[in-house]
Order: structure tokens, then C-alpha cells, then sequence
């Protein structure tokens, strides 16, 4: 099953002659820059894009890995931090996001001559609220991953087969994501939460998420870890170093880290309508 979606894959790529990746590091679209690269070549460009909602050690590592990959990479700010309707965080922030996003890319790829925009929406993407898929739609973006039904699973495999280093590398979401629907996101709050979670990763622990609300941080880690965190940790400096970074207070989610936690308060039916591209 993984080497007929990859041969699919690569397939599709061949169709489109040239194509502009919105490339974040993260392992979807690592795979999707991966497998661009691998069919067309230099035909294939990588473009991450920059704004205070990205860690400087993701970019670091998203340039690290295209390198690996060979594939061209340039990046390009994006300015939605200026749009209030983002920065108010409605439950439709996504939206406004990638708006901003696919409004940068689409003239940078025409200007460049590559008729395609692609990104890394996989299939299990479709299943959960994210309005940013209907403004990349919009805007006429591809998505592979997802036109071809390759879950999150599917893609660590096809990585994994490619032998990509970063095949069961943590998803790492936008910083904007920590933060509750209806609280205003700052700059300021966005390098706060960045700074604690890079703290907690050099201690060791990933697949980790510093939940924000007001002066609070929460964190999340997977489960089976919070007895190991809790007697491993130095729990008043801990508390004193998220002081450092702007926290009033530090808690821990005894439930655990689960992906689209903030989601719940908009009810359990929420998913994305997609129209695969592929005829």
C-alpha cells in the first residue's frame, strides 16, 4: 500500500512540470518537498514562510532538511499579525492565515513561472476544524497528500522508506495554536510560549505542547510521560524559568497532550470539506 501511494506521488508530480511547495519543516511537507524534488528537479521549489508564529529553531531545522533533500528553498515573510481578524483569534483564525499565506505564494510562484502552489494537508487533516484548508482551496492550492488519501500514519511509512532521518519527528502546529479561541495573540505572547516549549524540548521531552491562557501556562505532554516528568523535573526551577519568560503561573494537564485539545468548544462534528483536485 505505501509504495503504491508513493508511485501515485510521484505520479501526480509528474503531471504538474513545476510546482512551488508551501513548506513549513514539519514531516508532511518535508515528504511532499521530498518527492517534488526526487521528480522534477531543480523544477521544484521550496518556500517557507517567516512570521512570529514560526520558532527560529523550526526554520532552522526546515533549512537543514531541504538542504538534505536538495531541493531549492527560499523563504518569504507573511504579515498576519497585521490583520485583526486574526490576531482577535476567532474559532476561524486558520482562515486568515493561510489567506495571507496563499495571497504571498500565488503571485511568487506566477511571477517565477511555476503554475502550482502545494501543500502539506494529508487525509486525516480533512477529518478535524481547519478552516485554513478552505482559504488555501480558495486560492487554488494542491494537496497531495490528502488527493491521494495518505494519512499522517502513511506518511511517516512512505518517509520512513524514503530513509528521511525525521520520519517520527513531532508535529510542531504554529505557536498561534496555543492559545484559546478569543484571546487576543500578541507577538509578545507568541515568543513567550516559544521559549517555554524550546526549554522543555532541550530538557528532553517532545511531542509536548505550553498551552497560554492569561498569565497561565499549561502544559501538555504525551500520558504515558507526566509520572516520568514529574519525578525527573526540577519542578521550582522549572517554575522560576517560565517566570523568566512572562508566566504568572505553571500547570500541568493531567489528561495529556491531544492534538486539537482547543477544538472541543466547537462541538464534535467539526471537519473540513474537500474537493480533491484529480479528475
Amino acid at each position: 500500500m505505501t509504495t503504491t501511494k508513493l508511485e501515485q506521488l510521484r505520479s501526480l508530480f509528474a503531471e504538474m512540470e513545476q510546482a512551488l511547495i508551501a513548506y513549513s519543516g514539519g514531516i508532511d511537507s518535508t515528504l511532499v518537498a521530498k518527492v517534488a524534488f526526487d521528480v522534477l528537479g531543480d523544477r521544484a521549489l521550496a518556500i517557507t514562510a517567516m512570521s512570529p508564529s514560526l520558532l527560529p529553531e523550526d526554520l532552522e531545522d526546515a533549512r537543514i532538511q531541504a538542504a538534505a533533500i536538495g531541493i531549492p528553498h527560499d523563504c518569504v515573510e507573511t504579515h498576519e499579525m497585521q490583520n485583526p481578524d486574526y490576531t482577535s483569534n476567532p474559532v476561524n483564525r486558520c482562515y486568515f492565515c493561510k489567506s495571507e499565506l496563499h495571497d504571498t505564494l500565488k503571485p511568487f510562484a506566477l511571477d517565477r513561472g511555476y503554475p502550482y502552489v502545494v501543500d502539506g494537508v494529508n487525509a486525516d487533516d480533512l477529518h478535524d476544524y481547519r478552516p485554513g484548508i478552505q482559504a488555501a482551496q480558495e486560492r487554488g492550492a494542491r494537496s497531495p497528500l490528502a488527493e491521494l488519501g495518505i494519512t499522517k500514519a502513511e506518511v511517516r511509512e512512505i518517509s520512513r522508506a524514503l530513509d528521511l532521518p525525521w520520519w517520527d519527528k513531532p508535529a510542531q502546529p504554529c505557536l498561534s495554536s496555543r492559545f484559546p479561541y478569543g484571546e487576543e495573540i500578541t507577538v509578545a505572547k507568541l515568543q513567550r510560549v516559544g521559549r517555554a516549549e524550546v526549554h522543555l524540548r532541550r530538557l528532553g521531552w517532545q511531542n509536548i505542547r505550553v498551552r497560554s491562557a492569561g498569565d497561565t501556562a499549561r502544559i501538555e505532554l504525551l500520558p504515558g510521560h507526566i509520572k516520568d516528568f514529574v519525578a525527573q523535573t526540577d519542578l521550582p526551577q522549572l517554575v522560576a524559568r517560565f517566570e523568566e519568560f512572562g508566566f504568572t503561573y505553571v500547570t500541568l494537564d493531567l489528561e495529556g497532550y491531544q492534538s486539537g485539545k482547543l477544538n472541543r468548544v466547537l462541538g464534535t462534528n467539526q471537519s473540513t470539506p474537500f474537493q480533491s483536485a484529480i479528475v
